[in-house]
Protein backbone atom coordinates (compact mmCIF):
# COMPACT_ATOMS: atom_id res chain seq x y z
CA UNK A 1 0.00 0.00 0.00
CA UNK A 2 1.03 3.53 -0.53
CA UNK A 3 1.60 6.54 1.80
CA UNK A 4 1.20 10.31 1.77
CA UNK A 5 3.65 12.60 3.64
CA UNK A 6 3.52 16.25 3.90
CA UNK A 7 6.59 18.00 2.69
CA UNK A 8 8.88 20.38 3.74
CA UNK A 9 7.25 22.98 1.14
CA UNK A 10 4.00 22.42 2.83
CA UNK A 11 3.05 20.14 0.14
CA UNK A 12 1.83 16.36 -0.22
CA UNK A 13 3.75 13.42 -1.84
CA UNK A 14 2.49 10.21 -2.57
CA UNK A 15 4.75 7.12 -2.03
CA UNK A 16 3.94 3.90 -4.37
CA UNK A 17 5.24 0.98 -5.72
CA UNK A 18 5.07 -0.18 -8.89
CA UNK A 19 4.65 -4.42 -9.50
CA UNK A 20 8.01 -4.78 -10.51
CA UNK A 21 9.11 -3.32 -7.10
CA UNK A 22 10.46 -0.02 -7.85
CA UNK A 23 9.10 3.22 -5.60
CA UNK A 24 7.95 5.75 -6.87
CA UNK A 25 6.72 9.31 -5.84
CA UNK A 26 4.10 12.09 -6.95
CA UNK A 27 3.98 15.57 -5.36
CA UNK A 28 0.54 17.28 -4.88
CA UNK A 29 -0.86 20.58 -3.75
CA UNK A 30 -3.41 18.95 -1.02
CA UNK A 31 -3.63 15.74 1.11
CA UNK A 32 -7.01 14.79 -0.89
CA UNK A 33 -5.60 14.97 -4.02
CA UNK A 34 -2.39 12.79 -3.25
CA UNK A 35 -4.76 10.38 -1.64
CA UNK A 36 -7.39 10.05 -4.65
CA UNK A 37 -4.17 9.54 -7.26
CA UNK A 38 -3.22 6.47 -4.83
CA UNK A 39 -6.13 4.68 -5.18
CA UNK A 40 -6.09 5.02 -8.86
CA UNK A 41 -2.49 3.40 -8.70
CA UNK A 42 -4.45 0.56 -6.52
CA UNK A 43 -7.15 0.07 -8.59
CA UNK A 44 -4.76 0.05 -11.88
CA UNK A 45 -2.36 -2.62 -10.52
CA UNK A 46 -5.37 -4.73 -9.05
CA UNK A 47 -6.69 -4.42 -12.55
CA UNK A 48 -3.24 -5.49 -14.30
CA UNK A 49 -3.98 -1.78 -16.20
CA UNK A 50 -1.00 0.12 -14.09
CA UNK A 51 0.93 2.27 -16.11
CA UNK A 52 3.55 4.72 -14.25
CA UNK A 53 2.94 7.98 -14.85
CA UNK A 54 6.85 8.44 -15.72
CA UNK A 55 6.52 6.56 -18.62
CA UNK A 56 4.99 8.82 -20.68
CA UNK A 57 8.01 11.17 -21.03
CA UNK A 58 9.63 8.76 -23.02
CA UNK A 59 9.85 10.42 -26.92
CA UNK A 60 7.61 9.46 -29.49
CA UNK A 61 10.75 8.88 -32.11
CA UNK A 62 12.21 6.39 -29.57
CA UNK A 63 9.56 4.34 -29.06
CA UNK A 64 8.75 4.51 -32.89
CA UNK A 65 12.65 2.85 -33.20
CA UNK A 66 12.07 0.39 -31.18
CA UNK A 67 8.54 -0.81 -32.45
CA UNK A 68 10.03 -0.84 -36.32
CA UNK A 69 13.06 -2.87 -35.17
CA UNK A 70 10.37 -5.47 -34.00
CA UNK A 71 8.63 -5.64 -37.33
CA UNK A 72 8.77 -8.78 -39.28
CA UNK A 73 6.36 -7.58 -42.14
CA UNK A 74 7.60 -8.18 -46.11
CA UNK A 75 10.94 -6.29 -47.15
CA UNK A 76 8.06 -4.46 -49.52
CA UNK A 77 5.91 -3.45 -46.84
CA UNK A 78 8.94 -2.60 -44.56
CA UNK A 79 10.44 -0.45 -47.24
CA UNK A 80 6.92 1.47 -47.61
CA UNK A 81 6.43 2.07 -43.84
CA UNK A 82 9.80 3.01 -43.41
CA UNK A 83 9.84 5.79 -45.97
CA UNK A 84 6.29 7.33 -44.34
CA UNK A 85 7.72 7.21 -41.18
CA UNK A 86 10.99 8.91 -42.16
CA UNK A 87 9.05 11.32 -44.52
CA UNK A 88 6.07 12.36 -42.69
CA UNK A 89 5.40 10.79 -39.14
CA UNK A 90 8.60 11.10 -37.07
CA UNK A 91 9.35 15.02 -38.41
CA UNK A 92 5.92 15.60 -36.64
CA UNK A 93 5.84 13.37 -33.71
CA UNK A 94 9.44 12.23 -32.96
CA UNK A 95 10.02 14.78 -30.45
CA UNK A 96 6.83 15.06 -28.59
CA UNK A 97 6.72 13.17 -25.03
CA UNK A 98 3.90 10.25 -25.54
CA UNK A 99 1.68 11.38 -22.77
CA UNK A 100 2.05 15.44 -24.88
CA UNK A 101 0.22 13.55 -27.91
CA UNK A 102 -3.73 14.00 -27.33
CA UNK A 103 -6.78 13.02 -30.12
CA UNK A 104 -7.12 16.87 -30.82
CA UNK A 105 -3.53 17.41 -32.03
CA UNK A 106 -3.31 14.26 -33.94
CA UNK A 107 -6.76 14.70 -35.75
CA UNK A 108 -5.42 18.50 -36.77
CA UNK A 109 -2.40 16.83 -37.94
CA UNK A 110 -4.37 14.21 -40.14
CA UNK A 111 -6.62 17.50 -41.54
CA UNK A 112 -3.64 19.23 -42.48
CA UNK A 113 -1.90 16.15 -44.25
CA UNK A 114 -5.03 15.77 -45.89
CA UNK A 115 -4.70 19.21 -47.86
CA UNK A 116 -0.80 17.95 -48.89
CA UNK A 117 -0.89 14.28 -49.67
CA UNK A 118 -3.12 11.93 -51.20
CA UNK A 119 -5.83 10.38 -49.23
CA UNK A 120 -4.05 6.73 -49.15
CA UNK A 121 -0.83 8.63 -48.08
CA UNK A 122 -2.49 10.02 -45.57
CA UNK A 123 -4.33 7.11 -44.43
CA UNK A 124 -0.56 5.39 -43.89
CA UNK A 125 0.61 8.15 -41.87
CA UNK A 126 -2.31 7.64 -39.45
CA UNK A 127 -1.80 4.13 -39.45
CA UNK A 128 1.35 3.95 -38.36
CA UNK A 129 1.01 6.82 -35.72
CA UNK A 130 -1.39 4.71 -34.28
CA UNK A 131 0.49 1.87 -34.45
CA UNK A 132 3.34 3.49 -32.53
CA UNK A 133 1.10 4.47 -29.72
CA UNK A 134 -0.81 1.30 -29.96
CA UNK A 135 1.82 -0.38 -28.77
CA UNK A 136 2.98 2.17 -26.26
CA UNK A 137 -0.02 1.22 -24.35
CA UNK A 138 0.94 -1.96 -24.49
CA UNK A 139 3.97 -1.54 -23.08
CA UNK A 140 2.79 0.31 -20.21
CA UNK A 141 3.71 3.40 -21.24
CA UNK A 142 0.19 5.84 -21.50
CA UNK A 143 -2.98 4.92 -20.91
CA UNK A 144 -4.54 5.14 -24.10
CA UNK A 145 -4.04 5.18 -28.07
CA UNK A 146 -4.93 8.69 -28.79
CA UNK A 147 -4.99 7.86 -32.28
CA UNK A 148 -7.84 6.15 -31.52
CA UNK A 149 -11.29 7.19 -33.86
CA UNK A 150 -8.64 10.03 -35.65
CA UNK A 151 -10.78 10.54 -39.02
CA UNK A 152 -9.21 9.91 -41.89
CA UNK A 153 -11.00 11.84 -45.15
CA UNK A 154 -13.24 9.50 -47.77
CA UNK A 155 -11.45 8.26 -50.75
CA UNK A 156 -13.16 10.88 -53.82
CA UNK A 157 -13.55 9.06 -56.71
CA UNK A 158 -11.94 10.93 -59.85
CA UNK A 159 -12.55 10.47 -63.38
CA UNK A 160 -8.66 9.47 -63.51
CA UNK A 161 -9.07 6.80 -61.26
CA UNK A 162 -9.13 2.81 -62.04
CA UNK A 163 -9.94 2.93 -65.79
CA UNK A 164 -11.32 -0.22 -67.87
CA UNK A 165 -9.72 -0.59 -71.00
CA UNK A 166 -12.03 -3.04 -73.55
CA UNK A 167 -10.14 -6.27 -74.98
CA UNK A 168 -10.45 -4.25 -78.34
CA UNK A 169 -8.51 -1.54 -77.51
CA UNK A 170 -5.71 -3.84 -76.02
CA UNK A 171 -5.61 -5.84 -79.24
CA UNK A 172 -6.22 -2.94 -81.97
CA UNK A 173 -4.40 -0.62 -80.18
CA UNK A 174 -2.28 -0.89 -76.91
CA UNK A 175 -0.61 -3.60 -78.38
CA UNK A 176 0.47 -2.26 -82.15
CA UNK A 177 2.09 0.73 -80.21
CA UNK A 178 3.63 -1.35 -77.16
CA UNK A 179 7.84 -1.62 -78.34
CA UNK A 180 8.37 -5.18 -79.77
CA UNK A 181 10.23 -6.68 -76.82
CA UNK A 182 7.55 -5.77 -74.62
CA UNK A 183 3.98 -6.49 -76.89
CA UNK A 184 3.87 -10.03 -75.34
CA UNK A 185 4.36 -9.13 -71.70
CA UNK A 186 1.34 -6.27 -71.83
CA UNK A 187 -1.20 -9.02 -73.54
CA UNK A 188 0.30 -11.93 -71.14
CA UNK A 189 -0.86 -9.36 -68.45
CA UNK A 190 -3.87 -8.25 -70.02
CA UNK A 191 -5.23 -11.83 -70.59
CA UNK A 192 -4.11 -13.57 -67.50
CA UNK A 193 -5.20 -10.95 -64.89
CA UNK A 194 -1.46 -11.44 -63.26
CA UNK A 195 0.45 -8.55 -61.17
CA UNK A 196 2.75 -6.45 -61.97
CA UNK A 197 5.44 -8.70 -59.96
CA UNK A 198 3.40 -11.64 -61.00
CA UNK A 199 4.19 -11.55 -64.71
CA UNK A 200 7.81 -10.00 -64.52
CA UNK A 201 8.76 -13.12 -62.18
CA UNK A 202 7.28 -15.89 -65.18
CA UNK A 203 10.37 -18.25 -65.75
CA UNK A 204 10.10 -20.70 -68.02
CA UNK A 205 9.47 -23.86 -65.33
CA UNK A 206 6.05 -21.46 -64.47
CA UNK A 207 5.23 -21.67 -68.21
CA UNK A 208 3.59 -23.97 -70.06
CA UNK A 209 2.67 -23.27 -74.13
CA UNK A 210 1.94 -26.36 -75.12
CA UNK A 211 -1.38 -26.50 -72.32
CA UNK A 212 -1.86 -22.94 -72.64
CA UNK A 213 -1.21 -21.61 -69.08
CA UNK A 214 1.03 -20.45 -66.91
CA UNK A 215 1.26 -20.98 -63.33
CA UNK A 216 1.95 -18.39 -60.75
CA UNK A 217 4.45 -19.57 -58.09
CA UNK A 218 6.92 -16.70 -57.16
CA UNK A 219 6.72 -12.92 -57.73
CA UNK A 220 9.41 -9.74 -57.76
CA UNK A 221 9.56 -7.30 -55.31
CA UNK A 222 11.22 -3.93 -55.69
CA UNK A 223 13.28 -2.08 -52.76
CA UNK A 224 14.97 0.79 -53.42
CA UNK A 225 15.18 0.67 -57.01
CA UNK A 226 16.96 -3.37 -56.52
CA UNK A 227 14.59 -6.60 -57.43
CA UNK A 228 14.54 -9.63 -55.94
CA UNK A 229 12.63 -12.72 -56.12
CA UNK A 230 10.34 -13.62 -53.34
CA UNK A 231 9.78 -17.68 -54.36
CA UNK A 232 6.12 -17.20 -53.14
CA UNK A 233 3.34 -14.86 -54.44
CA UNK A 234 1.41 -12.72 -52.11
CA UNK A 235 -0.89 -14.68 -50.39
CA UNK A 236 -2.09 -18.53 -50.24
CA UNK A 237 -4.71 -17.87 -53.14
CA UNK A 238 -2.28 -15.87 -55.61
CA UNK A 239 -0.68 -19.30 -56.12
CA UNK A 240 -2.82 -20.59 -59.10
CA UNK A 241 -2.61 -21.38 -62.78
CA UNK A 242 -4.01 -18.81 -65.26
CA UNK A 243 -5.24 -20.23 -68.88
CA UNK A 244 -3.97 -17.92 -71.58
CA UNK A 245 -5.96 -17.52 -74.85
CA UNK A 246 -4.71 -19.19 -78.39
CA UNK A 247 -3.38 -16.15 -79.70
CA UNK A 248 -1.44 -14.46 -76.27
CA UNK A 249 -0.11 -18.62 -76.57
CA UNK A 250 0.97 -17.51 -80.31
CA UNK A 251 2.82 -14.29 -79.36
CA UNK A 252 4.63 -15.67 -76.19
CA UNK A 253 6.05 -18.06 -79.28
CA UNK A 254 6.80 -15.41 -81.33
CA UNK A 255 8.64 -13.72 -78.35
CA UNK A 256 10.27 -16.34 -77.33
CA UNK A 257 11.86 -16.72 -80.90
CA UNK A 258 13.21 -13.04 -81.37
CA UNK A 259 14.09 -12.83 -76.91
CA UNK A 260 15.56 -16.53 -76.23
CA UNK A 261 15.65 -16.82 -72.24
CA UNK A 262 19.18 -16.19 -70.83
CA UNK A 263 20.36 -16.76 -67.30
CA UNK A 264 20.16 -19.14 -64.64
CA UNK A 265 16.38 -17.78 -63.78
CA UNK A 266 15.27 -18.28 -67.26
CA UNK A 267 13.02 -15.47 -67.29
CA UNK A 268 10.42 -15.10 -69.55
CA UNK A 269 10.34 -11.48 -69.45
CA UNK A 270 13.50 -9.09 -69.36
CA UNK A 271 15.52 -5.72 -69.76
CA UNK A 272 18.04 -5.57 -72.96
CA UNK A 273 20.29 -6.05 -70.41
CA UNK A 274 18.91 -9.62 -69.20
CA UNK A 275 17.66 -7.74 -66.03
CA UNK A 276 14.07 -8.20 -64.07
CA UNK A 277 12.37 -4.77 -65.23
CA UNK A 278 11.58 -2.31 -63.09
CA UNK A 279 8.10 -0.80 -62.87
CA UNK A 280 8.84 2.88 -61.83
CA UNK A 281 10.79 3.07 -65.45
CA UNK A 282 9.04 0.77 -67.01
CA UNK A 283 5.89 3.17 -67.02
CA UNK A 284 8.08 6.05 -67.67
CA UNK A 285 9.76 4.54 -70.34
CA UNK A 286 7.31 2.15 -72.02
CA UNK A 287 3.81 1.81 -70.76
CA UNK A 288 2.75 5.99 -71.14
CA UNK A 289 4.21 6.29 -73.81
CA UNK A 290 2.67 3.14 -75.41
CA UNK A 291 -0.48 4.83 -74.40
CA UNK A 292 0.35 7.91 -76.32
CA UNK A 293 0.95 6.42 -79.40
CA UNK A 294 -1.90 4.46 -78.85
CA UNK A 295 -3.86 7.87 -78.86
CA UNK A 296 -5.08 6.84 -74.97
CA UNK A 297 -3.09 9.35 -73.44
CA UNK A 298 -3.16 12.84 -74.78
CA UNK A 299 -3.10 13.74 -77.88
CA UNK A 300 -0.80 13.92 -80.62
CA UNK A 301 -0.97 15.28 -83.96
CA UNK A 302 1.38 16.74 -87.09
CA UNK A 303 1.72 20.34 -87.14
CA UNK A 304 3.77 20.88 -90.34
CA UNK A 305 7.02 19.57 -90.20
CA UNK A 306 6.85 19.06 -86.38
CA UNK A 307 4.66 17.42 -83.60
CA UNK A 308 2.51 19.18 -81.61
CA UNK A 309 1.92 17.58 -77.65
CA UNK A 310 -1.26 18.54 -75.79
CA UNK A 311 -2.11 17.27 -72.52
CA UNK A 312 -3.96 18.22 -69.58
CA UNK A 313 -2.08 18.54 -66.54
CA UNK A 314 -3.32 17.83 -62.35
CA UNK A 315 -4.49 21.34 -62.28
CA UNK A 316 -7.16 20.48 -65.17
CA UNK A 317 -5.55 23.04 -67.27
CA UNK A 318 -5.30 22.20 -71.11
CA UNK A 319 -1.08 22.72 -71.66
CA UNK A 320 0.42 22.12 -75.63
CA UNK A 321 3.95 22.53 -77.16
CA UNK A 322 5.77 21.72 -80.55
CA UNK A 323 8.69 19.32 -80.61
CA UNK A 324 11.08 18.79 -83.63
CA UNK A 325 10.93 14.72 -82.91
CA UNK A 326 7.71 12.56 -82.40
CA UNK A 327 9.49 10.70 -79.38
CA UNK A 328 9.83 14.45 -77.80
CA UNK A 329 6.30 14.80 -77.85
CA UNK A 330 5.11 11.35 -76.61
CA UNK A 331 7.33 11.91 -74.04
CA UNK A 332 6.41 15.37 -72.91
CA UNK A 333 2.67 13.93 -72.91
CA UNK A 334 3.87 10.59 -71.22
CA UNK A 335 5.71 12.86 -67.99
CA UNK A 336 2.64 15.54 -67.72
CA UNK A 337 -0.62 14.30 -68.94
CA UNK A 338 -2.33 13.71 -65.63
CA UNK A 339 -4.21 10.49 -64.78
CA UNK A 340 -4.26 7.73 -68.04
CA UNK A 341 -4.53 3.97 -67.42
CA UNK A 342 -2.21 2.18 -65.44
CA UNK A 343 -0.46 -1.30 -65.60
CA UNK A 344 -2.35 -2.27 -63.20
CA UNK A 345 -5.60 -1.43 -65.09
CA UNK A 346 -5.22 -4.29 -67.29
CA UNK A 347 -5.75 -6.39 -63.88
CA UNK A 348 -9.01 -4.74 -62.94
CA UNK A 349 -10.13 -4.86 -67.09
CA UNK A 350 -9.60 -8.61 -66.70
CA UNK A 351 -11.81 -8.77 -64.01
CA UNK A 352 -14.37 -7.09 -65.15
CA UNK A 353 -14.07 -8.78 -68.49
CA UNK A 354 -14.75 -12.23 -66.84
CA UNK A 355 -17.54 -10.83 -64.94
CA UNK A 356 -19.01 -9.09 -67.84
CA UNK A 357 -19.01 -12.15 -70.00
CA UNK A 358 -20.75 -14.18 -67.10
CA UNK A 359 -17.94 -15.72 -65.57
CA UNK A 360 -19.24 -17.30 -61.82
CA UNK A 361 -17.36 -14.69 -59.33
CA UNK A 362 -15.63 -17.34 -57.53
CA UNK A 363 -14.22 -18.39 -60.19
CA UNK A 364 -13.22 -15.14 -61.67
CA UNK A 365 -11.59 -15.45 -57.42
CA UNK A 366 -9.45 -18.05 -58.33
CA UNK A 367 -8.04 -16.99 -61.48
CA UNK A 368 -7.37 -13.42 -59.89
CA UNK A 369 -5.82 -15.19 -56.88
CA UNK A 370 -8.04 -13.07 -54.17
CA UNK A 371 -8.17 -14.57 -50.91
CA UNK A 372 -11.74 -13.47 -49.73
CA UNK A 373 -14.44 -13.33 -52.71
CA UNK A 374 -15.45 -9.66 -51.34
CA UNK A 375 -11.91 -8.20 -52.54
CA UNK A 376 -12.99 -9.18 -56.12
CA UNK A 377 -16.55 -7.62 -56.21
CA UNK A 378 -15.23 -4.57 -53.95
CA UNK A 379 -11.82 -3.84 -55.71
CA UNK A 380 -11.32 -5.42 -59.28
CA UNK A 381 -15.12 -6.54 -60.83
CA UNK A 382 -16.60 -3.47 -61.91
CA UNK A 383 -19.05 -3.85 -64.37
CA UNK A 384 -19.09 -1.83 -67.89
CA UNK A 385 -21.49 0.56 -68.42
CA UNK A 386 -23.70 -1.17 -70.99
CA UNK A 387 -26.03 1.54 -72.20
CA UNK A 388 -27.54 -0.66 -74.74
CA UNK A 389 -29.44 -2.86 -72.39
CA UNK A 390 -30.37 0.44 -70.20
CA UNK A 391 -31.93 1.81 -73.14
CA UNK A 392 -33.45 -1.70 -74.91
CA UNK A 393 -35.45 -2.37 -71.35
CA UNK A 394 -36.99 1.55 -71.72
CA UNK A 395 -38.18 0.54 -75.74
CA UNK A 396 -37.72 2.11 -78.85
CA UNK A 397 -37.22 5.59 -79.69
CA UNK A 398 -40.58 6.44 -80.67
CA UNK A 399 -42.00 8.93 -77.48
CA UNK A 400 -45.60 7.85 -78.30
CA UNK A 401 -44.69 4.55 -77.21
CA UNK A 402 -45.71 3.79 -73.84
CA UNK A 403 -45.21 -0.13 -74.05
CA UNK A 404 -42.21 -1.86 -72.92
CA UNK A 405 -40.69 -1.18 -69.41
CA UNK A 406 -42.27 1.63 -68.28
CA UNK A 407 -46.44 0.20 -69.61
CA UNK A 408 -46.23 -1.12 -65.79
CA UNK A 409 -45.26 2.03 -63.96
Amino acid sequence: MGFVNRTDAGKWKAFWREPSGKQRSKTFATKREASAFLAQVETSKSGGMYVSPHAGRTLFEDHAHAWMASWNNEATTVARDTSIMRTHVLPQWGSWQLAKIDHLSVQAWVTELTGKLARSTVAECKRLTSGVLRSAVRNRLIGHNPAEDVKVPGRRVHDTDDKIVTRRQVRDLILPATPDRYRALVATAAFSGLRWGEVIALCMDAVDLDAGNVRVIRTVIEVAGSTSFKPYPKSRAGRRTVPLPAWVVSELRAHLERYPVEGPARMLFTNEAGGALRRTLFRARVWRPTLVRAGLLGNLEHAGDRFKATWTGRDGMAHAALWERERDAVAEIARYHHGGASFHDLRHSYGTWLADDGVPVNKVQRVMGHENVTTTLKFYVRKTEDHEAILGALGDDDPDDDGGALAAV
